[in-house]
């Protein structure tokens, strides 16, 4: 009986040092980013039509096994902030919000750019020009976050990106 006590004295203690570790590499596993955040930047509302909204754009790379979803994003500059994309809707280009998120495949990347996937920021609270910077945190599906701080860069194609056009004709 007393070598079964001085057995667990000795065992106990290093089972759950072990356990303790375990799981502080798994919680450190979840709150590592699993995806890549390249190249992003936000269109100036300098010279826009509209300066109430813009538009944050991006490169997304999954170097994991499993497709995660961009699922929302937010920004203390803007009102609302949703993720949108380009759609053909009885014959003309819309934008419009994207349901169920963005994807970023499993070991590929995805591109939120102009004409394309992208996030819109509207009601914004104050006007941004080239050279200013703009908070904005992703969240994605697997639960990581990112918390950015972006560049304000020149943009003036706006009109051809973010207002309904017809489709053209298909030859």
């Amino acid at each position: 009986m007393k070598l079964l006590a001085a057995t667990m004295a000795v065992a106990l203690p290093v089972l759950l040092s072990s356990c303790g570790s375990s799981a502080a590499t798994q919680e450190a596993a979840v709150s590592t980013p699993s995806v890549l955040v390249e190249d992003a930047w936000v269109r100036a509302t300098t010279g826009a039509k509209d300066t109430t909204m813009t538009a944050a754009f991006m490169s997304l790379t999954n170097p994991g096994t499993t497709d995660i979803k961009l699922t929302s994003a937010t920004s203390p500059v803007a009102g609302v902030v949703q993720l949108h994309e380009m759609a053909a809707k009885d014959g003309k280009m819309v934008m419009q919000e994207k349901p169920g998120g963005i994807t970023v495949p499993a070991t590929s990347h995805t591109h939120l750019s102009p004409g394309g996937d992208h996030i819109m920021l509207m009601g914004l609270k104050q006007p941004l020009e080239p050279g200013d910077e703009l908070p904005l945190t992703l969240t994605f599906s697997d639960h990581t976050s990112h918390d950015l701080t972006i560049p304000v860069k020149s943009f003036t194609e706006e009109e051809d990106h973010y207002h309904p056009t017809e489709t053209p004709p298909t030859k």
